[in-house]
């Protein structure tokens, strides 16, 4: 199959690209290298500098039969104190991005959507169902392309899954996280272990969890890429699939810091800073829904094992 990984300089996509081209698969990545990488575009992709704005020549050109959409700003603070790049790289990107698959005559897309579209869970697990309300801009552009996706499938016949994930993280491929602005916690923690920071800060250690620091659920970046590649031929023309992924099971920072001085064999020095605003206690996925329709399962459950992969991978 001929298909375009926009974003694919990125780590997902970049992961995602990797694993679409050892299927056999025709690969075009089209990436801005804003935040992505040139020399993360795995050997074998054609690679096209242009953003999603400009999309349309690329897609004339190539003719996909099937679009895989990582590209987005997707730094939650920063989407609070600038959110008019994140409506038009995110939105007015992706609606760009849409028309110039109708006039290519592709209408097969996958999504990376976000948990942030939930915003605070009545719940937990967090099934597709559960209302959503986004705390913050980058939630609500995420959310806002779900919509319209679920428009583009009703009008014009769009084959459309929307992924919606949860923590991100360890490596595969020999790709891992590599961000100009970190924000995920085993990188940051990792960041420590190699001597680039002096300290991992804690936000809060008083929420109602076992031992205090909040919980959240982590997905081997290598399960992500395979329900991409199921879902790429999962939806009839005219539907618009939600799947939540994650791992189903809540890991908390503290955990997460105890896996690090595992893993690593060294200390992580830590501080402890007040709750931030709007991070709730408890955010795990119930992804029942794509292992009932695809017969997606995690294979990589051991937060040891995640954060052994990232480690690796970060050294080299």
């Amino acid at each position: 199959m001929r298909v375009l990984v926009a974003g694919g300089a990125g780590y997902i996509g970049s992961v995602v690209t990797a694993a679409l081209l050892e299927g056999g698969h025709e690969v075009t990545v089209l990436d801005d290298l804003s935040t992505g990488h040139a020399d993360a575009v795995p050997s074998g992709a054609r690679f096209v500098q242009a953003s999603l704005h400009d999309s349309a020549p690329v897609l004339a050109d190539v003719r996909p039969e099937a679009v895989l959409h990582f590209a987005a700003k997707s730094l939650v603070g920063e989407s609070q104190v600038k959110p008019e790049i994140y409506w038009d790289t995110n939105v007015s990107g992706t609606l760009a991005l849409l028309e110039a698959m109708r006039a290519a005559d592709c209408r097969r897309i996958v999504f990376s959507s976000t948990a942030a579209t939930y915003g605070e869970p009545e719940q937990v697990p967090i099934r597709e169902d559960a209302p959503t309300r986004p705390t913050n801009t980058y939630g609500a552009t995420k959310l806002a392309v779900d919509a319209m996706l679920t428009s583009y499938a009703a009008a014009y016949d769009f084959a459309a899954v929307s992924l919606r994930y949860f923590n991100v993280a360890g490596a595969a491929y020999g790709l891992g996280e590599r961000h100009t602005t970190e924000t995920h916690l085993i990188p940051i923690a990792l960041q420590v272990v190699a001597g680039r920071r002096e300290h991992l800060t804690i936000y809060g250690e008083d929420y109602p969890t076992e031992d205090g620091t909040c919980i959240r659920d982590y997905i081997h970046v290598e399960d992500l890429s395979d329900a991409h590649l199921l879902a790429l031929t999962a939806p009839s023309p005219g539907e618009h699939r939600i799947y939540n992924l994650g791992n189903g099971t809540g890991f908390s920072v503290q955990q997460v810091i105890d896996a690090v001085r595992e893993v690593t064999g060294h200390p992580v020095p830590v501080e402890v800073g007040q709750r931030r605003a709007g991070d709730p206690a408890q955010l795990v996925a119930s992804s029942d829904r794509i292992r009932a329709d695809l017969g997606w399962t995690p294979k990589h459950t051991d937060l040891a094992g995640i954060v052994r992969d990232a480690w690796e991978t970060a050294q080299k």
